[in-house]
């Protein structure tokens, strides 16, 4: 993705839908340069398109959620990919930020071979070189295009890894990290019985929202990597906690 491409979602997602003329005029390009753009992405399933306007897609769907802070989410990918050796076995939730990781390590590291309930992921990493992917079974979830449920348990249960990577929908410094689906969070204390280390992915404005189901509590967290933007208070409560925390330009 080209830095006016990035530029691109960002405004779409500020407006909801806006029309080409206006994204060529912001962006200083022409409006065929605009087109082009909006090709790819809406190819990418990142955005839609109608006549004369581009639009943000349904906000639960992973591509829509794919885009919301799209800058970030790839730099902390990039950096969770360093956490990773090669030749290793990682497990990775179904989240957006997850997808970005899966990508970062095909290009990144050698041999490495991904465990996931995220179709999503599978599908999307299909042509790159990664060793192996492993697919979990489940009952399929649409929007997030990801397994759940208790067959994801009885998988996962044949499997043990260092490290579990995992996204969240939101913070409370209270408790921990939350989700906006109880499936979703069943499914993740599934996977993280089967690793060593959870380390959740979350970029800074995740930190100033709250799910509606507590997903994990402290303890049961390794690390955090997170963006420079990080409000100051939860950084201190995660720090207070013993997590350890990876933070990101």
């Amino acid at each position: 993705m080209t830095e006016r491409q990035s530029k691109i979602i960002k405004l779409v997602n500020t407006y909801q839908k806006i029309e080409v003329s206006r994204l060529a005029e912001l962006l200083d390009v022409s409006q065929v340069t605009i087109r082009k753009d909006l090709d790819h992405l809406e190819g990418e399933g990142l955005l839609s398109r109608e006549h004369g306007y581009a639009l943000i897609k349904n906000a639960n769907d992973i591509n829509t959620r794919m885009t919301i802070n799209y800058d970030r989410k790839l730099a902390i990918a990039t950096r969770a990919a360093e956490m990773v050796n090669n030749g290793e076995t990682v497990m990775l939730e179904s989240g957006s930020t997850c997808a970005l990781l899966a990508e970062q390590l095909a290009k990144l590291k050698k041999d490495v071979t991904i465990i996931t309930n995220s179709a999503y992921i599978a599908i999307r990493i299909r042509e790159l070189p990664l060793r192996k992917v492993i697919l979990l079974g489940g009952e399929y979830q649409k929007e997030y295009q990801g397994m759940v449920g208790p067959l994801v348990r009885k998988c996962a249960r044949e499997f043990f890894v260092d490290k579990f990577f995992v996204g969240t929908d939101g913070f409370i410094p209270e408790s921990g990290f939350t989700c906006d689906d109880l499936m979703r969070v069943e499914t993740m204390e599934y996977m993280a019985d089967s690793a060593n280390k959870m380390i959740i992915l979350a970029d800074s404005s995740k930190f100033d929202q709250q799910g509606v189901v507590i997903q994990t509590s402290f303890d049961a967290i390794d690390t955090v990597c997170t963006d420079s933007e990080i409000n100051p208070s939860a950084l201190a409560i995660l720090q207070e906690k013993g997590i350890n925390v990876v933070i990101v330009d």
